[in-house]
């Protein structure tokens, strides 16, 4: 066994310690260490700190905005917020919200390009991609009847940022697979449209969501609790 292998315990108890005393107060305080992938921090997590701030004056946020995936424990992380599938592990996983995706073009690139009238079109299109497998390759969409088809796709932009491929579909620079909660207030504006609403569409799995992950503890501090319970209660804003 290793020193690090007998001192860890020792020290999970001394920060357990450190945290109780801390939160015999009742009121958050210390540092919030919470990473998100860089669209959906700032598209639904930046907003909120303000109140955040209001609520809980005591607390320090340190957000830490990435598309790579972080690991929770080396990197000191007491909340991650992730989108779609998880792999298994032994993190604490709470759903936040419930996601989907649209395919969505603008009004200047359906003008000059024709409006694909079903999934299968797409592959006459170019698409904007995303560097992940499935996202780049193939789209999947599934009709009211529940049957799921597998379309090909292909495009001469990929982006790695959800944001960069929002923009670049409002600029008309091709079809885009984005996640409601980025493209919601596009599509009530006009400036993108959503050519498929009566299919449900990803690139993984159709049961998406937004996931609160951290890391297993016998006990779970106020300040990662309090920041967690403000997120549920102000999804329904995001």
């Amino acid at each position: 066994m290793t020193y690090f292998e007998r001192v860890e315990p020792l020290m999970e108890e001394m920060l357990k310690a450190i945290e109780i005393a801390s939160d015999i107060s009742g009121q958050p305080k210390g540092t919030l260490r919470v990473t998100a992938s860089v669209s959906f921090g700032l598209k639904c997590i930046v907003p909120l700190l303000p109140n955040l701030r209001k609520i809980y004056p005591e607390l320090i946020i340190d957000l830490v905005l990435t598309d790579a995936t972080v690991d929770l424990l080396t990197e000191r992380i007491d909340v991650a917020l992730r989108l779609g599938p998880l792999a298994d592990s032994t993190l604490i996983v709470q759903r936040l919200m419930p996601t989907y995706y649209a395919v969505c073009g603008s009004p200047s690139y359906l003008q000059q390009y024709g409006q694909p009238k079903k999934p299968g079109d797409l592959e006459n299109h170019n698409c904007l991609l995303f560097p992940l497998p499935g996202f780049r390759s193939r789209w999947l969409f599934k009709d009211k009847k529940g049957e799921i088809s597998k379309i090909p796709v292909s495009g001469r932009t990929i982006i790695s940022n959800g944001m960069g491929l929002q923009q670049c579909a409002i600029s008309g620079m091709g079809l885009a697979l984005l996640p409601n909660w980025l493209v919601e207030e596009d599509l009530k504006a006009g400036t993108l449209v959503n050519l498929f609403p009566d299919y449900q569409a990803t690139a993984t799995d159709f049961n998406t969501a937004v996931w609160i992950v951290y890391p297993s503890r016998a006990y779970v501090p106020l300040k990662v609790q309090a920041f967690i319970d403000f997120l549920k209660s102000n999804t329904k804003s995001l």
